[in-house]
């Protein structure tokens, strides 16, 4: 390695390939050409290169891990209030599970960003009402509004934290994406802190087991559920200290999942086609449609900045293109599935919800589509189509609470 550097001195091409094949032998011998050839220009860009010393704090400031440990300690505390005080865990994760996590972690980018007084009093506000709300609604299990507003009640915390992240950035496009993607971003570590989580907790258990001591009731119940409850924040936490480790690992996923779902939905709806099921009168089929169509979307969105960069960026765009048309086709099944079912079965709160829905789905989907046949056909940016999809947040957050607190009442808790 070491004579194949000093043959390469004024070649950075070919300092850059032995680099590649081993970057540990490289830097091992660099260190002993660069001692002889300190008057080489390349040989100094690459002592810089080898010996920089990253300054950025990996752990952030202590103010702010006393702040998060304060945070994840409250949420811990609600999520043993059953356990407190004895009620049903079934009926209170069911209405309370969503603030556990979004409004501290809205309190998280408000301390964070310092964000005044009279611009966060609003969404403090909208969060106790909602919690004072959703814990008053009466206790009826076939009441399908109600069931309503315990979907959408996430959705309307979620969009609230969107508002504290954004902070003095509410109607710009680029914060905007940039809160999705930390979306993506957060589940992903989530879920591997998540597994870590679990695994931990098995070996744990397990070797108490192996001295005679059965500890599984008291740990899931009052030590594994304050791990848990802590994820969000430690995820949270870790993305935005760590940007340059993370905001990589959603956008990778992405693009290798978007060729799959392409030819997995293609394959579908060749198989609905011969097969003769349409979601007309299979309910769950029409759920699964819905889910699709979200998921689809997060896809494109996290796919789409890569897709334009690269050697092959306008096959990722056509493959994007292809996956939103294929999704379009999808959404006018749903539709049309919800329009027969309101037809053949009257109206009802989760087929209105349903349908204004995926109406609003739709709409963002044609966009997408469009700025994606822009970018694969005319050359257009792609950011234009990160914007088609960020524009519509707001609209998503307002249906979310329209459904949340207006239908037990449009439709008299049925």
């Amino acid at each position: 390695m070491k004579d194949e550097i000093i043959s390469n001195l004024n070649n950075p091409a070919g300092l850059e390939k032995l680099y590649r094949k081993n970057k540990l032998v490289f830097k091992e011998h660099f260190e002993q050409v660069y001692a002889d050839n300190k008057e080489v220009i390349y040989l100094q860009y690459w002592n810089e290169r080898l010996n920089y010393q990253n300054n950025t704090k990996i752990l952030g400031s202590k103010n702010e891990i006393g702040f998060v440990v304060i945070i994840a300690i409250i949420a811990g505390l609600i999520a043993n209030i059953p356990n407190f005080t004895g009620l049903d865990k079934e009926s209170f994760f069911m209405r309370n599970i969503s603030f556990i996590v979004f409004p501290l972690l809205s309190s998280y980018f408000i301390w964070k960003q310092k964000i005044l007084f009279k611009k966060w009093i609003l969404p403090f506000l909208m969060v106790i009402i909602a919690a004072v709300y959703i814990n008053l609604l009466p206790n009826i299990n076939t009441s399908n509004s109600i069931t309503l507003v315990f979907i959408h009640v996430p959705f309307f915390l979620w969009s609230i934290l969107g508002y504290s992240f954004l902070g003095n950035n509410v109607n710009n496009s680029d914060s905007r994406i940039q809160f999705l993607r930390y979306n993506g971003d957060m589940v992903v570590i989530s879920a591997i802190i998540l597994l870590s989580t679990l695994l931990f907790s098995a070996l744990t258990m397990q070797l108490f087991e192996l001295i005679g001591i059965k500890i599984e009731q008291l740990y899931t119940q009052y030590i594994l559920i304050w791990g848990l409850a802590a994820i969000p924040f430690i995820g949270t936490y870790l993305i935005q200290n760590n940007v340059q480790l993370i905001n990589k690992v959603s956008p990778v996923i992405a693009k290798i999942f978007t060729p799959l779902v392409f030819l997995n939905l293609f394959i579908y709806l060749i198989a609905i086609i011969i097969t003769k099921k349409y979601p007309y009168q299979d309910r769950n089929l029409l759920l699964v449609f819905n889910a699709l169509l979200i998921g689809v979307m997060a896809l494109i969105l996290f796919s789409v900045a890569e897709a334009g960069k690269g050697a092959n960026h306008k096959i990722s765009i056509l493959v994007l293109f292809g996956l939103s048309l294929l999704t379009i086709i999808v959404n006018c099944i749903a539709l049309s599935a919800i329009s027969f079912r309101i037809i053949e079965w009257g109206i009802s709160p989760n087929r209105v919800a349903v349908l204004v829905g995926n109406i609003l789905i739709f709409i963002n989907l044609l966009m997408v589509s469009y700025k994606l046949f822009l970018t694969a056909f005319k050359n257009a940016e792609v950011k234009e189509v990160e914007k088609c999809i960020a524009v519509f947040l707001p609209i998503y957050g307002i249906w979310a609470g329209l459904v949340t607190f207006l239908f037990p009442v449009i439709f008299h808790l049925k």
